[in-house]
């Protein structure tokens, strides 16, 4: 598998999502479900930008892409993960505008895991937390059947990840991000999703002009989180 310079500049296994990807597939050949075809499609996306390294990067990168007559694949990208998201919802029984709101969660949450993945761990971290977050909500581990195939594919790679050995790519995280929305569709009442929206709205824009690294090394509490289980 080829490598590729981490953050700090050491050579890594680039991208392992791919494992996830392939993972995905074959949940889906044993169960064709729509969330599989979600996962396996945001995945797949994922690694299209990673192999022609998916510059330029960011919603206004893309913007200005497209105003010059370019088409980046991050904005085929972009455009894919809302089709999948659309036809993930509409396999459910949301309509009007609880489909909706259950397809912009699943678009912003894979667009989620992208903006995590700058450090090892940090978006299998979050997929854990919300995980957690949605079963003691819930009062049950029922959330966790619609992406448990996934769950130990997901624990193997963030040894890799967090030992900095490899990097997750667009590949993982986008299918990683795919995850977490989904806990959020499966779990969340109509309300909640649309405070979820919010939530991954504001995050996405803030990452859009600042850094979230940044905002987590100001907080004692999530850089304690976030450095969990790390190289040093």
């Amino acid at each position: 598998m080829p490598r590729r310079a981490n953050y700090r500049g050491r050579p890594v296994v680039f991208p392992l999502g791919v494992v996830l990807v392939a993972a995905a597939g074959v949940a889906l050949a044993a169960d064709f479900s729509r969330w599989f075809v979600f996962l396996c499609g945001v995945g797949c996306l994922g690694l299209i930008d990673d192999l022609v390294d998916g510059l330029p990067r960011g919603w206004r990168g893309h913007g200005r892409a497209l105003i010059e007559g370019d088409l980046p694949t991050g904005a085929v990208k972009a455009a894919g993960t809302v089709g999948l998201a659309a036809y993930a919802a509409a396999g459910g029984d949301a309509t009007g505008p609880e489909c909706l709101a259950e397809v912009l969660v699943l678009a912003l949450a894979a667009h989620l895991g992208n903006l995590l993945d700058t450090r090892p761990g940090r978006t299998e971290k979050v997929l854990a937390l919300v995980a957690a977050a949605v079963c003691v909500g819930s009062g049950s581990l029922d959330p966790f059947e619609p992406i448990a195939p996934l769950i130990a594919p997901v624990v193997a790679c963030s040894w890799f990840t967090l030992r900095e050995r490899a990097m997750l790519g667009d590949t993982g995280a986008s299918l990683i991000g795919g995850m977490i929305g989904i806990l959020l569709v499966t779990a969340l009442p109509p309300v909640g999703l649309l405070i979820a929206i919010a939530a991954l709205f504001a995050i996405s824009l803030y990452g859009e002009f600042r850094s979230i690294s940044a905002v987590i090394g100001r907080v004692p509490l999530l850089e304690r989180l976030d450095s969990l289980g790390r190289a040093n």
